[in-house]
């Protein structure tokens, strides 16, 4: 039998195989309606984790979907952690506000609970929903639109050395997976791809093009090694006074700023084009150094990764602190019960150990708080100034502000 939501002639049960299509229909009903190519459809139903899924069922209709992918994320000291990648959440129009989407929650986090991971992440395609579970904003992608016509870059020495060249997506992909996979033990918030994810990358629809080119690749070599890699697309464009064509940046990734600074120097230099619109990047992404005005450059960022902590102590004690802590923390999370209390985190950069205690707490916050500061890119200092944070003993939010910080931001380089 099925766990019955908060409807109760709503069942909400794990998705069987030969539910997928229904449940599937449904998701993208709630999402607008608009189908996918067979292409993209295939490879989601490749992807789905049944025995992870969940489907809420009026009868013989899916009203509420729920997945959850089996990652491993990055955290700061380079650790790779289990994580629940929270994903396909929807409820249908017809059966709003009746607790479906809570009663889902509740029975995702019991179970990664179970599963015995200490951590479930998502992204969300309205972040005022997640908070009251326990998520908090851990991440943000930078979103830039360059007037190249008018910015250039200062590249540093060893550029020229690297060379370029065109490939097809598709025969440079186990090579552009290899270097991804260097990438992802440097920054939080990366995830370890599993096998199949890296199809995801050849999807090119027409209907994500907006009148841009099909995808394109070029590779940064060194020695005959690839030490860089780009995906995107050109699309034209003339006015009265000439061509003003737009670069639109899919995906890129380099080994060290020479191969980054000739990536980022071919795609403001690509002819026929005075725009270079760069989505989802990492808020310290090195190129933002190198241009000669940034003003020209249209920055602004946005919400990314939401993380939460399922389970308290051993997510405190799976990352490393960039500096020296001990503070007793007072956790408040009404959703998950079983992580409320005090809880000692004592760590350095070697390692860390969080315990239950009842020692006198020095700071006090929710499990939302914990996740938006759990990757180093959000100051417990930032939340503490707007209220979110309640200092009990003098120099601990200093203390643990400094030690939850990271050295690069972290960053989430692709959405599920």
């Amino acid at each position: 039998m099925g766990t019955d939501a908060s409807d109760s002639a709503v069942d909400l049960r794990v998705l069987r195989r030969d539910e997928w299509d229904q449940w599937y229909d449904s998701l993208l009903l709630a999402f607008g309606g608009v189908a996918e190519s067979s292409e993209e459809r295939a490879l989601w139903r490749a992807l789905t984790e049944f025995d992870r899924s969940l489907g809420a069922w009026d009868g013989d209709m899916c009203v509420g979907t729920a997945g959850a992918f089996s990652f491993r994320l990055t955290v700061p000291g380079g650790a790779s952690v289990p994580a629940a990648g929270v994903t396909m959440v929807s409820v249908a129009a017809t059966h709003r506000r009746r607790g479906l989407l809570t009663s889902m929650m509740r029975r995702q986090l019991d179970d990664v609970s179970a599963w015995g991971w200490p951590l479930a992440v998502l992204t969300a395609s309205e972040p005022a929903i997640y908070g009251r579970f326990g998520y908090g904003i851990a991440t943000h992608n930078l979103y830039a639109e360059v007037d190249t016509s008018r910015v250039r870059l200062s590249v540093p020495p060893g550029t020229d050395d690297v060379r370029l060249r065109y490939a097809a997506p598709a025969d440079v992909l186990d090579e552009c997976e290899a270097l991804y996979a260097r990438k992802v033990p440097e920054r939080p918030g990366m995830v370890q791809r599993l096998p199949g994810w890296e199809r995801l990358f050849l999807l090119d629809p027409e209907r994500d093009r907006d009148g841009a080119s099909p995808l394109q690749c070029v590779v940064a070599e060194r020695d005959g090694e690839v030490v860089g890699f780009v995906r995107f697309r050109v699309k034209p464009d003339w006015n009265s006074r000439g061509p003003e064509g737009k670069v639109v940046v899919h995906s890129t990734e380099a080994l060290d700023p020479a191969a980054h600074a000739a990536l980022y120097r071919f795609l403001f230099d690509i002819d026929l084009t005075s725009t270079l619109v760069a989505r989802g990047r990492p808020t310290d992404e090195g190129w933002l150094h190198m241009v000669s005005d940034i003003r020209r450059c249209g920055v602004r960022v946005r919400d990314s990764l939401h993380v939460r902590l399922v389970d308290v102590g051993a997510a405190l004690e799976a990352r490393t602190y960039q500096a020296p802590l001990d503070v007793v923390f007072e956790v408040e999370d009404a959703f998950c019960p079983w992580n409320a209390g005090r809880w000692r985190l004592s760590g350095d950069t070697k390692g860390a150990s969080c315990s239950r205690t009842t020692e006198k707490a020095d700071l006090t916050l929710t499990v939302r708080e914990l996740g938006a500061a759990y990757l180093g890119g959000v100051s417990l200092g930032s939340l503490a100034a707007a209220g979110r944070v309640r200092e009990e003993r003098r120099g601990a939010l200093a203390e643990a502000s400094v030690g939850f910080g990271s050295s690069v931001a972290p960053w989430l380089p692709h959405g599920f």
